[in-house]
C-alpha cells in the first residue's frame, strides 16, 4: 500500500491588513472564491480578527444571520439568502478530544454543500479534507492597541492548486 501523497500547497500570499474594516473586506473578497465544499481553518491569537474575518466571509457569501464567535455553542450554520452554499462557523478552541469530538459535529456531513470555517481547527480537521485554505493571522501581543494585522493564505490541494491567491492583495 502506498502512503498518500502529501498535499500539494498551491503556494503562500503574505497580506497586511490595518483595521477591522479591511478584514472584513479581506473576507468579502475571500467569499468570492470559495464554493460549497471548501474548508477554512483559521489560526491566530485570541483578539487576532478570526471572526472579523469570518463576519466579512459570510457578508460575501450572503448568509443569513449576523456572524458572531460560536465560542460557547461550537458551531453555527448561516443558510444562504441566495442560492449559495451555506456557512458553517465552528470554534474548536474549546474542544480538546481532536476529530472525535470534531466528529460528533457531523462536518464531514455538512462539507460537501457547505463552506465551512473553523477557528482554532489546527490538529482537529485536518483529516476531514487535504483541500483547505489555511489563513494564519499574525499580530502583535502585549499591551498594545495596534490594529495591524500580518496574515499568510495558503492553499492545499488540487482544489486550490489553479485558484489566484493573489486577487485577495487587491
Amino acid at each position: 500500500m502506498e502512503a498518500p501523497a502529501a498535499p500539494h500547497n498551491a503556494g503562500d500570499i503574505e497580506l497586511t491588513v490595518t483595521s477591522p474594516d479591511q478584514m472584513r473586506e479581506l473576507g468579502r473578497r475571500l467569499a468570492k472564491l470559495l464554493r460549497a465544499g471548501d474548508l477554512v481553518m483559521l489560526s491566530g491569537e485570541l483578539g487576532a480578527g478570526k471572526t472579523t474575518l469570518t463576519r466579512g466571509l459570510g457578508e460575501g457569501l450572503g448568509v443569513r444571520g449576523a456572524v458572531t464567535s460560536p465560542t460557547f455553542v461550537i458551531a453555527r450554520v448561516h443558510p444562504s439568502l441566495g442560492d449559495g452554499p451555506p456557512l458553517v462557523h465552528v470554534d474548536a478552541y474549546r474542544l480538546s478530544g481532536g476529530l472525535d469530538e470534531m466528529e460528533d459535529l457531523d462536518l464531514d456531513v455538512s462539507l460537501p454543500e457547505s463552506v465551512i470555517v473553523v477557528e482554532w481547527g489546527e490538529g482537529k480537521v485536518e483529516e476531514l479534507t487535504e483541500e483547505r485554505l489555511q489563513v494564519v493571522i499574525h499580530r502583535a501581543v502585549g499591551d498594545t492597541t495596534d490594529e495591524v494585522r500580518h496574515m499568510t493564505v495558503t492553499g492545499l490541494g488540487e482544489r486550490w492548486a489553479t485558484v489566484d491567491l493573489s486577487v485577495l492583495a487587491a
